[in-house]
């Protein structure tokens, strides 16, 4: 089709396995591949990166098209790292939006400072090895580990690189086993440390990252480490439920409670629940998306629940060990060994 104008265009799909992405396209003396060079002043195309246009009326606001944009403009031996890639590899938690709302630069691993630096894009120049850049469905992009690892060095806090780390290995694209592997050769790296430090808080369960500065509270602030997340409890060989925190030293549970619990047919559910975890003897206690403002008041409801459970007459009728052909989904590997129909069957969904 010749591109007479930009409504005649029909700019090309970018992947097949990424549907409703465009991709830009370069200009064309002939306007049969792309718009001339008088089209691309016409108001009609917008330049999405050096030498390469889209129609006006194609929107790069949404997150995916925006790193198309951004990844087709890559020089040579360049990928997109950190938080941009692991969303690319299906990561959830990776909106690319700060606690305020605002966008977060895409990450840029380039090969030399010769790169440009432009708006919403921030370039790093790391060091990396070859064998860390892998084209994913058409974009380049740094390895999951080299990605997480890139935030967790570069987080602001311990707090946010483990909760970077946990968002990674409960996506199973990495684990503790290959962090544990991969961070002595970052030796000397910016933020290495920071790194070590939040594999030693990582939990590769972590449902949320809610649940993750809950877990963290309680870990760094109650200086209590029994702590597992969503972890089944069972009595007598019978599943009751699965908590998104469990004290297994002290026997209590802590659940996070966010918007979505507010719901009738959820806090109902959320009620009974409760319920149950009382009954055999574990003490609860719920955090509010206000706590994360201010956590001291959660901070001493957990201190009662802990005390109130230190005082819990009799052996306890609850453990965390399962029956026999019970099937484990706790860990990475664990989850890696499902089939397609146990994953169906048993993971989470969202």
């Amino acid at each position: 089709m010749v591109a007479t104008a930009a409504t005649d265009f029909e700019p090309p799909e970018f992947h097949p396995r990424r549907p409703g992405l465009v991709r830009p396209v370069s200009i064309d003396p002939a306007g049969q591949l792309g718009p001339t060079r008088g089209q691309t002043m016409s108001g009609a195309w917008r330049r999405t990166g050096h030498g390469l246009y889209l129609p006006a009326h194609i929107d790069g606001g949404g997150l995916d098209q925006r790193l198309v944009e951004i990844g087709t403009a890559l020089p040579a031996q360049s990928a997109l790292t950190g938080w941009a890639a692991l969303h690319w590899l299906g990561a959830p938690w990776t909106e690319g939006t700060a606690g305020d709302g605002s966008r977060l630069p895409v990450p840029i691993l380039v090969p030399n400072h010769r790169t440009r630096s432009r708006p919403g894009v921030l370039i790093t120049a790391e060091r990396f090895r070859p064998g860390w850049i892998h084209d994913v469905d058409g974009l380049p992009i740094t390895a999951a580990l080299a990605s997480v690892c890139f935030e967790a060095r570069h987080a602001p806090s311990l707090e946010q690189a483990v909760r970077w780390l946990d968002i990674a290995l409960a996506a199973d694209l990495v684990s503790l086993e290959t962090l544990a592997a991969y961070a002595p050769l970052l030796t000397a790296w910016t933020g290495v440390q920071q790194l070590r430090d939040a594999m030693a808080l990582a939990c590769e369960n972590s449902w949320s990252p809610m649940e993750t500065e809950m877990r963290l509270l309680w870990v760094l602030r109650l200086q209590r480490h029994s702590v597992v997340a969503n972890h089944p409890v069972f009595v007598d060989g019978r599943f009751i439920g699965t908590p998104d925190l469990l004290d297994v030293e002290a026997g209590v549970v802590g659940e996070y409670d966010g918007a979505l619990h507010l719901e009738g047919q959820r806090r109902a559910m959320d009620i009974r629940r409760e319920g149950i975890f009382r009954r055999v003897g574990l003490e609860y206690v719920m955090m509010t998306s206000a706590d994360r403002r201010d956590p001291s008041d959660f901070l001493l409801r957990a201190r009662d629940a802990i005390a109130r459970a230190a005082r819990q007459p009799g052996p306890r009728r609850w453990t965390i060990d399962p029956p026999p052909r019970w099937i484990a989904t706790t860990t990475v590997a664990a989850r890696l060994a499902l089939s397609a129909e146990q994953r169906a069957r048993l993971l989470r969904a969202g």
